[in-house]
C-alpha cells in the first residue's frame, strides 16, 4: 500500500520508500545508515504516521529536534495487530523508545470480518476482500434495498439508524473490544518505555452513530473512542494528545516546478473512483499538522529517552 502512496502523490512528495526485509512492508524512507540496538527511536502507525503528502512527517520532525534516528513504521491502514506479527519484532525491540499512533479502529476483527490489522477487510461468510470503508457501507445500507424513492430511503434509514440496525451496533461492539485487546497486546509486547500518541482532528469522545459512514466511523482514528482510549492507555508510559486541524485543507503542489496539482486518488489502488480528482489534501494531517505534533512529543519523549537511558545503565551494572 505504501507503494501505491508513491504512485498517487509521486508530483507532491517522494517518499525514498525502503524496506528492512526482502518480504516485508516498504516503509518511509530515507532508509537508516544503520540500526544498532538502543540507538533510535520507533514510530509506529499508520498514514498519519508514514506522513502522506508531507516532506517531513513528525517522525523526522522529531527526530531533528531529539538529534536522534527515527525508524518510521507507518504503514497505510495499519491497525494495532499489524505490529504484533514477527517481521515487526526486531525493529521494534531494538529501539530505545516508542511512540504508538492511536490507530483506527476500523482496521481490527469482528465475527464478519478478519482484517491481519489492516485496513482492507476480509468476508469470512464469503471470502471476499473489502476496502473498510466499502464493506462497512453495505452493511449500513443492507435493510434499504428495494427502496427507490430518495425520500422514502431517507426517511426509512434514519428511523433504523436510531431503533434497529441491532446486528450492526453487534459487530461494531466487537470490531472496538477487538482493537482495545489487539492495543493493549502491542503495548505489552513493547519492553522499551512507550508513549501512546493520539493524533487527530478530533477530542478522543465518540458516539458512534448508524445513518452513515462518516457518523458510524467519526475523523480518525475511527471507532476509536473515549473509554477504548483510557482502557490501552494504562499500558503505556504517557498519553500525548494533539489535536486540531492547522494548515487543512492543504493546497496540493508539484515538488518539480511549486505549481498548483492534481492527484487521482485511484492511483493508489484502493477502489476509488477513477473519475476523482484531489486538488488539496482534505483528509491526511497537513504539513502544519505534523509540526504541531512533533513540538507536544517533544518534551515527553526527552523524559522517556531519560528513562530508557537509566534503564540501560541499570542492565549494564547488572550484566556487569
Amino acid at each position: 500500500m505504501s507503494e501505491g502512496y508513491q504512485r498517487r502523490d509521486a508530483e507532491i512528495v517522494d517518499y525514498e520508500l525502503w524496506r528492512a526485509s526482502p518480504d516485508g512492508d516498504a516503509l518511509r524512507g530515507p532508509a537508516p545508515k544503520e540500526l544498532e540496538p538502543g540507538s533510535y527511536f520507533v514510530c509506529l502507525g499508520a498514514a498519519q504516521t508514514f506522513g502522506c503528502f508531507v516532506a517531513m512527517p513528525w517522525p523526522a520532525l522529531l527526530a531533528k529536534r531529539l538529534g536522534m534516528p527515527a525508524l518510521n513504521l507507518g504503514v497505510a491502514g495499519a491497525g494495532p495487530r499489524l505490529f504484533l506479527a514477527p517481521q515487526w519484532r526486531a525493529l521494534i525491540d531494538g529501539a530505545a523508545f516508542a511512540i504508538v499512533q492511536v490507530m483506527s479502529g476500523r482496521s481490527a476483527d469482528c465475527s464478519l470480518f478478519a482484517s491481519g490489522g489492516r485496513e482492507r477487510l476480509t468476508r469470512r461468510d464469503d471470502g471476499r476482500w473489502l476496502g473498510a470503508d466499502a464493506a462497512w457501507s453495505e452493511l449500513l445500507s443492507a435493510d434499504l434495498a428495494g427502496i427507490r424513492s430518495p425520500l422514502l430511503r431517507g426517511f426509512v434509514n434514519r428511523g433504523r439508524a436510531w431503533f434497529g440496525r441491532r446486528a450492526l451496533r453487534r459487530l461494531v461492539a466487537e470490531t472496538q473490544a477487538s482493537w482495545t485487546a489487539d492495543c493493549v497486546g502491542l503495548l505489552d509486547a513493547i519492553a522499551a518505555p512507550k508513549l501512546l500518541f493520539w493524533f487527530s482532528r478530533r477530542r478522543p469522545r465518540h458516539r458512534p452513530r448508524f445513518h452513515s459512514l462518516r457518523a458510524l466511523f467519526g475523523e480518525y482514528p475511527q471507532l476509536v473512542d473515549e473509554r477504548m482510549l483510557a482502557a490501552v492507555a494504562r499500558h503505556a508510559d504517557g498519553l500525548v494528545e494533539c489535536v486540531g486541524a492547522r494548515g487543512s485543507p492543504q493546497p496540493l503542489r508539484s515538488r518539480f516546478t511549486g505549481e498548483p496539482a492534481v492527484v487521482r486518488p485511484a492511483d493508489a489502488g484502493t477502489g476509488e473512483d477513477p473519475s476523482q480528482v484531489w486538488t488539496h489534501n482534505a483528509y491526511y494531517p497537513s504539513p502544519e499538522m505534523h509540526e504541531d505534533a512533533a513540538a507536544v512529543l517533544f518534551e515527553p519523549c526527552l523524559a522517556i529517552r531519560s528513562r530508557a537511558a537509566a534503564r540501560d545503565r541499570s542492565r549494564s551494572r547488572t550484566s556487569g
